[in-house]
């Protein structure tokens, strides 16, 4: 059979790869003058490749289509992608959260034994962008080089995230094409927007042990961990993690939590017992012995307290007020970031379109889609690369 697969990245090198083993002539095309140029930046470079847990784990970090994908991750789970990629001869290690990286921390590694000794059986076709397809009898599919005949047509162009690594919605168009319908692409993996006027004074200010409480369309998510304040609003890990969830609300509030180990009853102790000790100074000073300097110089403010104030001259229902703000501390959301700095595009291809059990497209016969041109998306984790290769697993097997 002969097979057009569109996209070099994570997804159409896995499938190609598979198909071509399994006897049939491939053909993988790709704008890009190198395969696998957005693989090559994840991780940080490191490329954590999938997450070593069980199936139920999985989908449990799974934020958009996990029904959907459970067919394939049981057809393919991470432990059979460890076992897989070992037996191509890469070495790899498994880190803190069960992610597991190249043994050389290197993604070149992720995209040479891929290339050379998965793909080795593949037409790759690079510096040749897919500029239109359709179908008669066959699938004509057009370059700027070759305008051919093929059986069936796979589509793996990923979302529009990283536009730079030839990640720019092209898929959607094929798609549209055929009649297919588009979930609109929203950014995931995402820093956060925040409007209020003192952002830009904390640019650069990173908080350890904190809570992220967000109602988001009344449903309550809270994160703990890290984040830390940009230039326009807030990033780090529990951020791009809360951007997942809120990237499809209609209305979004979020507090920080500064103190989230300890109940409100619990900090007003320690309040009591911190103006006790420094009943003669000022607010700033015991502030200041809670929340990082930048923070505490924007936190009376914020509560509406001056912070030049006598400790002796608060008011009970002011210490009340503190450890609400430091328990729920208000910041304004305003949105996420460009849909260009998300880790990974939510939304794509309606998966009420499309056969989980083969990844076909229930409107046209032979034509497929894989990864994340696809509505599915994950958290960080190797959890999104896992699924580009589960679903390309899934597909190839049905051939």
């Amino acid at each position: 059979m002969k097979v057009a697969v569109v996209g070099a990245g994570a997804s159409g090198l896995f499938v190609s790869g598979l198909l071509a083993k399994a006897g049939h002539n491939v053909f993988l095309f790709d704008k890009n003058e190198k395969v696998g140029k957005k693989l090559f930046i994840t991780g940080k470079g490191r490329c954590n490749f999938t997450n070593v847990c069980s199936v139920d784990e999985f989908l449990k970090n799974v934020v958009n289509g996990s029904k959907f994908l459970k067919s394939a991750l049981y057809s393919f789970s991470s432990q059979d992608c460890l076992n897989y990629f070992e037996s191509l001869g890469l070495e790899y290690k498994v880190e803190r959260g069960n992610r597991a990286f190249p043994q050389s921390d290197k993604s070149s590694d992720v995209i040479k034994v891929l290339q050379n000794n998965h793909c080795s059986g593949v037409n790759i076709c690079l510096d040749e962008e897919v500029l239109s397809i359709s179908k008669k009898e066959d699938f004509i599919v057009v370059t700027k080089k070759r305008k051919e005949n093929f059986d069936r047509v796979i589509i793996c162009t990923g979302g529009k995230s990283y536009k730079s690594t030839g990640s720019d919605g092209a898929g959607y168009k094929f798609a549209k094409i055929f009649g297919h319908n588009i979930v609109e692409p929203r950014p995931a993996l995402c820093p956060v927007l925040i409007k209020d006027g003192f952002i830009k004074s904390l640019q650069g200010v990173s908080l350890k042990n904190v809570e992220l409480k967000t109602i988001c369309d009344e449903k309550k998510l809270n994160f703990f961990g890290e984040m830390l304040f940009t230039d326009r609003g807030i990033s780090g890990p529990i951020v791009l993690t809360t951007s997942c969830y809120i990237n499809r609300a209609k209305s979004v509030k979020m507090a920080i939590d500064f103190k989230p180990a300890l109940s409100e009853k619990q900090l007003d102790d320690r309040l009591l017992r911190d103006f006790e000790q420094n009943k003669n100074k000022d607010l700033k000073t015991v502030l200041k012995g809670l929340l990082p300097k930048a923070v505490a110089d924007v936190f009376s403010g914020a509560i509406g307290i001056d912070e030049n104030k006598k400790i002796h001259d608060i008011t009970k229902q002011e210490r009340e007020k503190i450890v609400i703000g430091l328990k729920n501390f208000a910041i304004s959301y305003a949105g996420l970031y460009d849909i260009d700095t998300g880790i990974v595009t939510s939304g794509g291809v309606n998966l009420n379109e499309i056969n989980p059990k083969t990844m076909e497209s229930r409107l046209v016969s032979g034509l497929y889609f894989l990864g994340e041109v696809l509505d599915v998306d994950a958290l960080t984790g190797g959890f999104n690369l896992q699924i580009a290769w589960s679903t390309a697993y899934q597909c190839a097997k049905m051939f």
